[in-house]
């Protein structure tokens, strides 16, 4: 396996994959322009020229920052991709010395085993809700929030 920097060949495999767990209700969909414009946040795993996983890390504001679209195969899961993927994102984050990294996610569980804790979402400053205009859900939000502290 390999992780390394989305790149613009990486596209359509990431929306492929992150959509097909959007249509089973397991994350937000994203869009290929949306993808476009944030491709300098994703990273990418790939094995044996496939992407088999991916995710972003968003710059939120000076001390904040959220690990967004993560997603990992189906038959890749279990096998620490989507932990070296999160461990990359909070090594990115510390590099740019952002002192907290949040998420918000339908698989809790999954962030809790990386050393985030659950917070309440309400508690989040309203730059985190931006982007939540364009989601179907808005104002409804239904996602856990979680937050490490580096």
């Amino acid at each position: 396996m390999n992780l390394r920097r989305a790149n613009l060949m990486d596209v359509e495999a990431m929306m492929s994959l992150i959509n097909h767990f959007a249509d089973q209700g397991l994350m937000l969909p994203r869009s290929r322009n949306s993808l476009y414009e944030c491709l300098r946040e994703f990273l990418v795993v790939e094995e044996q020229d496939k992407i088999i996983g991916t995710g972003a890390l968003h710059i939120i504001w000076d001390d904040l920052a959220e690990i967004r679209a993560l997603a990992v195969l189906e038959d890749y899961q279990g096998r620490g991709v989507g932990r070296s993927l999160v461990n990359a994102l909070l090594d990115d984050a510390r590099t740019i010395l952002c002192p907290r990294v949040f998420t918000l996610t339908y698989q809790p569980g999954f962030f809790e085993r990386c050393g985030f804790t659950m917070i309440n979402k309400e508690d989040m400053p309203h730059k985190v809700w931006k982007e939540c205009i364009h989601c179907v859900k808005f104002p409804n939000c239904d996602e856990n929030a979680l937050m490490l502290k580096l």
